[in-house]
């Protein structure tokens, strides 16, 4: 598959971020395998990246990647090995995985998503069945989908600790289902290995731990380089005891708006940057670009219509929103067809194994591209995301390249915030961060 045709508004400054990370590949790879080492990955994740031209940074990660579908065909033996990788280290012996999705029977791509990824842990050598949380799935159900592809549905089965379908008892169970709605009691106090853990699910992992995790990755990182950290990252800041309906919180918000602007205005001319600062405001949990506005002035946030409101109060299976991130925004001055883009990035294990662009031809460079319209046209990486020195900064395997290690910062991130999760609800001290290279042993 060809690379797609890629306009970037590029600076010098992502030209020379670029640069940085060519020059130090060996040694990212090298800090980057110890990390590996020091921390569990989870299974599988997705990172939504920005890329300004003057800066490249994520804006989100997802521990339940839904678009399978969209990734290269021609690096499915990536995926494969990659998905090899990552169930031998949690179950050896593995035979059996339980593959459990979203409740969304009607939602086309998402079901091609669950093919796709069954497709990939079959060829893995894994026995894959679907079972489904929907109570009104009570037998075998079979789903045709429009591409010609087939799934079958089955009802799940909870024995004593054990999940389980009709004659199958898997070592694995595979969410892919982000738990929005809450953890179900079938789920709960299983001695099956259950990935990503319960945890990682919306109800209770919040993006503010994500990007908490994700400072001081970035800070080390950035250390070991000699840049810049905010090149490479996002200011953020998290408001709680937020009611958009009653409006409660707004000041609260509006103050967090106005200072991390003030903070990006001070970036801004400390780079010689010539944009206006904005500021992403999102529901601190949750995905599907739901509960999502962009803001460039506080006032904004004070004076929310009634349809503002009802749009940022409540987020997938109709949660209300609570707690929100106030995020900088990082302007994408990439474009596919003359339409906005912004990569993204799938990893499995510590493997980064493809991506697309998402694409939008109804939205601006300072605006969410995950809402309706957008297409996706995958990232043609080159296996496995190496880097081509000789050619230097700017052609594509070097671009893809900098989203891989971009990418990679905020898996460990994520298996960072996972381990102080989890630490945390046992009661044990909080993960470490990770360490330097010159304490790693920079070689």
């Amino acid at each position: 598959m060809s690379v797609p045709n890629l306009t970037t508004a590029l600076t010098g400054p992502l030209l020379a971020l670029e640069k940085t990370l060519l020059d130090a590949t060996p040694a990212i790879e090298h800090w980057l395998r110890g990390q590996w080492q020091e921390h569990a990955t989870p299974f599988y994740s997705s990172v939504d990246l920005r890329n300004s031209g003057f800066k490249l940074a994520p804006v989100d990660t997802n521990l339940f990647p839904g678009g399978f579908n969209n990734l290269n065909p021609d690096f499915l033996p990536l995926c494969v090995q990659a998905a090899m990788s990552a169930i031998e280290k949690i179950c050896p012996d593995a035979r059996g995985v339980l593959l459990i999705p979203e409740n969304h029977t009607r939602n086309q791509f998402y079901l091609q998503n669950v093919v796709a990824l069954s497709g990939i842990l079959r060829q893995a050598g894994m026995n894959v069945r679907i079972g489904s949380l929907l109570p009104d799935v009570k037998a075998p159900t079979p789903v045709e989908l429009a591409n010609g592809n087939k799934l079958m549905l089955e009802p799940l089965q909870r024995k004593g600790n054990r999940l389980q379908l009709d004659d199958f008892d898997p070592c694995v169970v595979l969410l892919n289902n982000d738990l929005s709605a809450g953890i179900p009691p079938i789920l709960q106090g299983l001695e099956q290995a259950v990935l990503p853990p319960l945890f990682a699910g919306w109800s209770t992992r919040r993006k503010s731990k994500h990007f908490n995790a994700y400072d001081g990755v970035a800070e080390t990182f950035a250390r070991l380089l000699g840049i810049d950290p905010w090149l490479i990252n996002p200011i953020f800041a998290s408001c709680g005891k937020i009611n958009f309906q009653e409006r409660k919180g707004e000041e609260c918000l509006a103050g967090y708006v106005d200072e991390i602007l003030g903070e990006i205005r001070e970036k801004y001319r400390e780079h010689g940057i010539k944009h206006d600062p904005f500021v992403i405001v999102k529901a601190d949990a949750g995905t599907y670009g739901m509960g999502v506005m962009t803001v460039k002035d506080a006032s904004e946030v004070r004076g929310l219509n009634r349809k503002q409101r009802n749009k940022m109060a409540v987020v997938k299976e109709g949660l209300p929103v609570t707690e929100v991130l106030v995020q900088e925004g990082v302007y994408t001055f990439e474009r596919v067809h003359d339409a906005v883009a912004e990569p993204v990035v799938y990893m499995i294990d510590h493997f980064v194994v493809g991506g697309f662009y998402r694409v939008n031809t109804g939205r601006g460079e300072d605006q969410n591209l995950n809402a309706p319209g957008m297409q996706f046209e995958p990232l043609a990486f080159e296996a496995p995301c190496l880097p081509e020195i000789e050619a230097g900064p700017g052609c594509p395997p070097n671009r893809f390249y900098a989203y891989g290690v971009v990418a990679r910062l905020a898996l460990l991130a994520a298996a960072i915030e996972l381990e102080q999760m989890e630490q945390a609800a046992e009661g044990e001290p909080a993960a470490a961060q990770p360490k330097s290279l010159v304490s790693a042993g920079r070689g």
